[in-house]
């Protein structure tokens, strides 16, 4: 067989890898939906319970709809990755599941939550899947063969100028006064550069806003962990947009550490980011 052929089988087996994914997905999201409506009726004791039951839930099932399809890939969750495998990342495929990321959200009713699933060959995030149950979007990457939303293809902003441009963080999870100023100071320094904030909850979702081009910029530094960005950075590179370290350098996937935007802001991103520090 020729180069080609295994180009072609190389191709088919990627599609596949996505297709497995979004099955794993779509049963998972109708786990999180049924919650996302009970939550309403939960006391107050319970809340926690279910956001943990249901993560738990959609963990194990994804993890045993994969593992039943490709036994010897590696798993890193956020629930277990001691129960389901290493959180050292390998040159082997991996898969990175965020089950439920927007648990806030969850929480409180809020319809920005979904389920995040990459997938990195050789260290390199190669497919990404992003779905939100509640509004129905389903977000798809794979590297080299473009971006989608619900099968559309979809492209990165071309805003090149900061101050017509959307900017998305989040505060980050933890609240001692030093964190939390850092944070708030930052924002306070971009606030005069870009014309508006979002906060919506899930770091996931955000990448995918820059990657349909709802947002031109985002930043997050120290969320959970490779499951909130290995799906996502997929889709937004494949969607023409970058994905790179807040510093300037380059992303990896481990660091837990992210900054996205369109082709055309980097630079000026990068820069606002360092006047901000």
């Amino acid at each position: 067989m020729g180069e080609n052929g295994n180009d072609a089988e190389q191709l088919d087996l990627l599609a596949e890898y996505l297709a497995v994914a979004v099955e794993a997905a779509e049963s998972a999201g109708e786990v999180i939906r049924r919650g996302f409506y009970q939550t309403k009726n939960v006391e107050h004791k319970g809340l926690v319970d279910l956001v943990t039951e249901t993560d738990k839930a959609c963990e194990e099932l994804i993890f045993n709809h994969l593992k039943q399809k490709y036994p010897e890939h590696k798993f890193i969750g956020e629930e277990s990755s001691a129960e389901f495998g290493t959180a050292e990342l390998t040159d082997n495929p991996t898969w990175m599941v965020d089950p439920l990321d927007g648990t806030t959200n969850f929480v409180h009713g809020f319809p920005f939550v979904c389920v995040s699933i990459g997938l990195t060959i050789g260290k390199v995030p190669t497919i990404g899947v992003v779905f939100n149950p509640i509004i129905n979007e389903l977000f798809t990457g794979i590297r080299g063969r473009g971006a989608f939303l619900n099968g559309t293809p979809i492209k990165a902003s071309s805003q090149s100028e900061l101050v017509k441009s959307l900017l998305a963080t989040e505060v980050g999870t933890k609240r001692d006064k030093s964190t939390v100023d850092a944070s708030t100071d930052r924002i306070n320094s971009l606030l005069f550069k870009v014309r508006s904030l979002r906060m919506t909850g899930s770091c996931a979702l955000n990448l995918c806003g820059v990657a349909c081009g709802r947002l031109d910029l985002f930043y997050e530094l120290g969320f959970g962990g490779p499951w909130d960005v290995a799906g996502g950075a997929v889709i937004v590179e494949e969607a023409g947009g970058l994905v790179f370290d807040p510093s300037g350098g380059d992303f990896d996937v481990m660091s837990r550490r992210v900054a996205a935007t369109n082709c055309y802001l980097k630079d000026l991103f990068v820069a606002a980011l360092r006047e901000a520090e």
